[in-house]
């Protein structure tokens, strides 16, 4: 299957119906790299570290290892399968301050895949096989 949807790098602006997903901290201090980006262009709230908050979605990344992001990343799945009319575009969650690598975080996206609302970065795509 050839798989058209992936995150652009840069996102700077939105369609009304996209959202910005990106990681962040428990405590919501969205201070740098994507989650500052969020904060500042796409209504992320200090103070949430998930969830839904203006046109960006908050998955906690820097609370441990991998086994701890799991369920954040399966509760987002399930509130994109819930939203259908929205788009997510996932940047690369946990690649950047939380120092993780895509071979580790991709597969945690796995099940999303297939969703037309969810698109994923390319590097993520590439390490599941697209």
């Amino acid at each position: 299957m050839r798989y058209n949807r992936f995150t652009p790098d840069d996102i700077v602006a939105l369609k009304p119906n996209e959202v910005f997903v990106f990681g962040s901290n428990l405590q919501g201090q969205h201070a740098g790299g994507a989650a500052f980006t969020a904060r500042v262009l796409f209504g992320a709230k200090m103070g949430q570290g998930e969830g839904l908050q203006g046109q960006s979605y908050a998955i906690p990344t820097m609370q441990g290892g991998v086994e701890t992001i799991k369920p954040y990343v399966d509760r987002f799945i399930e509130f994109a399968a819930e939203n259908t009319q929205k788009d997510f575009l996932v940047t690369k969650i946990g690649c950047g301050i939380a120092g993780f690598t895509p071979e580790e975080i991709a597969p945690l996206f796995k099940e999303a895949v297939h969703m037309h609302n969810v698109w994923l970065p390319v590097e993520f795509l590439r390490v599941l096989g697209y």
